[in-house]
């Protein structure tokens, strides 16, 4: 068994440019205008980002390629906006209104971005819209802005249908409350092997074994619950609109863009994860990989 690769915990802009999909010469704007914190430099003089800065660049982007102006994309993200993530958009949806009025010949998806915020309240709308479709069924207030930050990621990485096939998690533990507080604890449990933990601590294979028994109980709620079906009736139909070489279809929105494979995307997202905790994750695929070897 391969021990999973290691992810930095931080990157330079130049290849944290390259995973959102933009270029230094933007995000050093952004810098100067105040959508993302001056970041510390290090001792070569040479600015560093980490997994929060990358998500925030990626919502940046994704609000940019919607028309929202920069001054309204700033005020996205002060703490003073209220309601949360919701109140965040109301604040900036009032004086977007005018600028629609002056990108009617602009791109389809930008407008449709647009529209999804309105209707949804929040930056769920900013995903591709079969991410967003998918999760209608959600309770309000059940999806979480970590939910939406992981899917962004996973957009940018495996192109929508990816983001469609994970978007089933977060609706199945937004259905079943009881799944979400198992979730949130073996999430702390992970979270709880930093630094100061071995990666030898019996700990590690603990909650290894926790984040294997969770994942299927929840596998086997999503089968049940016919989710699997759902998503393959939307790859169908997305196959049909889009087929091989679609020209409409942006590169980044259809998965691992510039020649760059899935697995290279990944190893240039920085994480903050421990050694015991990548080791607690290395132990948990092994766990899944030999009982699906084991089933009949």
């Amino acid at each position: 068994m391969h021990s999973l690769p290691t992810p930095p915990r931080q990157v330079m802009i130049g290849d944290a440019a390259a995973f959102v999909g933009t270029t230094p010469r933007a995000i050093r704007h952004w810098h100067e205008v105040g959508l993302l914190p001056e970041r510390e430099r290090g001792s070569d003089g040479r600015r560093r980002y980490g997994y929060a800065e990358i998500i925030r660049l990626l919502w940046i982007r994704r609000m940019a390629d919607a028309g929202i102006a920069l001054d309204d994309v700033r005020d996205a993200f002060t703490d003073a906006a209220p309601g949360g993530v919701e109140g965040e958009v109301a604040s900036v949806l009032a004086r977007l209104e005018d600028s629609l009025a002056a990108q009617e010949a602009e791109l389809r998806r930008k407008r449709a971005a647009v529209q999804r915020m309105r209707a949804r309240g929040d930056r769920l709308g900013l995903l591709d819209d079969i991410v967003s479709d998918r999760l209608q069924a959600a309770p309000e207030g059940s999806l979480r802005q970590d939910d939406l930050d992981t899917l962004l990621v996973t957009e940018r990485i495996f192109g929508p249908l990816g983001a469609v096939a994970q978007a089933g998690r977060f609706l199945t533990l937004a259905l079943h409350p009881e799944l979400r507080a198992e979730s949130d604890r073996v999430d702390a449990a992970e979270e709880s092997l930093d630094d100061t933990v071995a990666v030898d601590d019996p700990r590690v294979a603990r909650v290894a074994a926790e984040r294997h028994a969770f994942e299927t109980t929840l596998m086997r709620v999503i089968e049940e619950s016919g989710q699997l079906e759902e998503d393959d009736a939307i790859f169908d139909a997305w196959e049909e609109l889009h087929p091989q070489g679609d020209a409409d279809v942006a590169p980044d929105r259809v998965g691992s863009s510039q020649g760059r494979s899935a697995a290279e995307i990944i190893r240039s997202l920085p994480s903050d994860f421990s050694p015991a905790r990548l080791r607690c994750s290395e132990l948990a695929v092994q766990l899944g990989a030999s009982a699906a070897a084991s089933a009949p």
